[in-house]
């Protein structure tokens, strides 16, 4: 039996691919740890996992919810994603990187001492950012992508984080020299801390080292991007790492009209703007809808052919629906790819608008804008999907060849290899 510690981002998605490959693991007969923010103290636990605690910032004055303060900061910044995405590199993702970095340096002590007591035999970790703590702590780690391919830097694809076509290069120079502008600072400050904690140099305005052991990113095939430069040996893609930890979902909204799911993730949907204004294009259409409300939900009025809360158990809820109508978070885009369903695609922010965009250039999808689509876009993009044989034959075969796959039970099968243990 090996002990595998799982270190996530505090927010739901990053743990969320976590408990999936870990819930393999623990079937398997190994020890999983989640090492977590304080705010999500009980969470993991009450999955039968082990939990220990850790915090990236002082505590606060008031007691939190699991990810507040990402949700707080979302909501605090949702004017900078009605910006474009050059500009929102200066005005949401170098502050947003200088956070992590900031949480970084913070836990550094107490990742330590939990890596000290646990003596793992893999640590499995999922961020955006480093923690030195792990590259020094002479134990094997592995390295999860939960986000979208392109934070796998390659010259002939388009910037990450840009939203920006491959088919046209026409801005991607622009994007990536505002990139270097804004970013370079944070990236020398951090590069300068993990290399006084005995770290190797970053790659080039990257916050993330890769493993020497073992890297896992998940994406489909039908979707993925054709690289000039190959990844590396250490690199494999699990297609879809899919959590199958969560209950059916049954509270389907009465009526017989086309199911339509929204959600725009745990930190999206903190824009209550934007989600009242969907909900009520919604409510007014022959159309039923289940709704993730989030963690604002005590904001939100469903309307009649609605029914929803605040967390659902999303890969139950995809099998049922018709249309997904989604933020462009890694775990949506995939798990919809996973259930076979078309998508209408609304980002806010990081690579939300990178998986918008593939989604739309892949015909898996449509992205709309925003904050500035009209009623009947919105209405006549559903229709459009929900009416498309060729698109639906697509999307079965996908989903098909996914779920034969099995995406989740693989990664643990590396995992496995990495820790010493054999696979089942």
């Amino acid at each position: 039996m090996a002990t595998v510690a799982f270190f996530p981002e505090g927010a739901y998605g990053p743990t969320n691919n976590c408990v999936g490959i870990g819930d393999v693991l623990r079937s398997r007969g190994h020890r999983v740890v989640f090492i977590v923010e304080e705010s999500f103290a009980g969470t993991l636990e009450a999955q039968g996992f082990e939990e220990r605690l850790m915090r990236l910032g002082p505590p606060p004055e008031t007691e939190e919810v699991p990810g507040q303060f990402w949700k707080d900061y979302v909501a605090e910044n949702a004017p900078v994603f009605r910006r474009p995405t050059i500009e929102q590199i200066e005005g949401f993702m170098a502050p947003t990187y200088a956070a992590l970095v900031d949480g970084s340096m913070y836990v550094e002590e107490r990742l330590v001492e939990i890596i000290s007591e646990l003596e793992p035999d893999v640590v499995v970790e999922d961020n955006v950012v480093s923690f030195p703590a792990l590259l020094t702590s002479g134990r094997p780690w592995v390295r999860i992508v939960s986000c979208n391919p392109l934070e796998l830097p390659d010259a002939e694809l388009p910037p990450a984080y840009s939203g920006l076509p491959s088919g046209d290069r026409s801005e991607w120079d622009a994007f990536r020299a505002e990139y270097r502008r804004a970013m370079s600072e944070v990236h020398s400050r951090f590069e300068d801390f993990c290399r006084g904690r005995g770290a190797p140099p970053l790659p080039e305005l990257e916050f993330t080292h890769p493993s020497a052991w073992l890297n896992i990113y998940g994406y489909p095939d039908e979707a993925d991007y054709s690289r000039a430069r190959p990844l590396g040996p250490t690199w494999h893609n699990v297609q879809a790492s899919i959590r199958g930890t969560e209950g059916g979902w049954e509270r389907l909204p009465e009526g017989d009209g086309p199911l339509v799911y929204l959600s725009l993730g745990s930190l999206g949907s903190a824009d209550v703007e934007l989600m009242r204004r969907l909900i009520g294009v919604l409510g007014e259409s022959d159309l039923r809808v289940i709704v993730s409300t989030g963690p604002r939900s005590d904001e939100l009025e469903l309307a009649p052919n609605m029914t929803g809360e605040e967390f659902l158990p999303q890969t139950a809820v995809l099998p049922h629906v018709d249309v997904v109508i989604t933020h462009g978070g890694n775990n949506t885009v995939v798990e919809s790819l996973h259930a076979g369903k078309p998508m209408i695609l609304l980002p806010l922010f990081w690579d939300q608008h990178d998986n918008a965009q593939r989604m739309h250039e892949a015909g898996f999808g449509v992205r709309l804008s925003t904050y500035e689509h009209s009623p009947e876009e919105l209405l006549g993009a559903i229709e459009r999907l929900r009416g498309d044989a060729a698109l639906k034959r697509r999307l079965e075969d996908c989903s098909r060849r996914l779920r034969s796959f099995g995406g989740a039970a693989r990664a643990a099968s590396l995992i496995e290899q990495v820790a010493g243990a054999p696979a089942a």
